[in-house]
């Protein structure tokens, strides 16, 4: 078992995106020790809020429920904490760079590992008040883009 990976995931409120995509990469690593999930926070997060309703279901679909769940605005400890920062959009990732450039070795774009339409590093696209549509599309995104973030984060230091 290699060096322990800590990963956490970033939206704007932290109520569909990022706590989906945290839902489904803690199913994706179950029993693998190596990785610790610190969860998923917003870049613009209230404290407190619960998960979106759409969001709870498909992931429930999908096997990986969020029973637990209180959204979090993301700090600068979640950042020195974690070993892999990944964000949904390119102005998620241009926000953490800005706030914390200390830690931009760190944070990625989820899709940057995947290509989708022939296109890598895309956005993940916000599903808020789009209906079950959008949020089925989002965790095809990001149950795509997992198997390629844990082989990216597999692989040993300085690949």
């Amino acid at each position: 078992m290699g060096k322990q990976k800590k990963v956490l995931f970033v939206c704007t409120g932290n109520t569909c995106r990022s706590p989906m995509a945290e839902g489904l990469f803690r199913k994706a690593v179950g029993g693998r020790g190596d990785y610790v999930v610190l969860g998923s926070a917003g870049v613009s997060a209230f404290d407190g809020d619960r998960i979106s309703q759409d969001t709870q279901i498909e992931l429930k679909k999908r096997g990986a429920e969020m029973k637990e769940f209180a959204s979090r605005m993301v700090t600068e400890e979640m950042l020195k904490d974690a070993t892999h920062v990944f964000a949904m959009t390119e102005a998620h990732l241009h926000m953490l760079v800005s706030a914390f450039p200390e830690y931009q070795d760190k944070c990625h774009l989820v899709c940057d590992f995947i290509e989708i339409d022939g296109q890598a590093g895309l956005d993940v696209p916000d599903p808020i008040g789009m209906g079950p549509r959008a949020y089925r599309a989002v965790g095809n995104v990001l149950e795509a883009a997992i198997p390629a973030l844990i082989g990216f984060m597999d692989q040993p230091e300085g690949e």
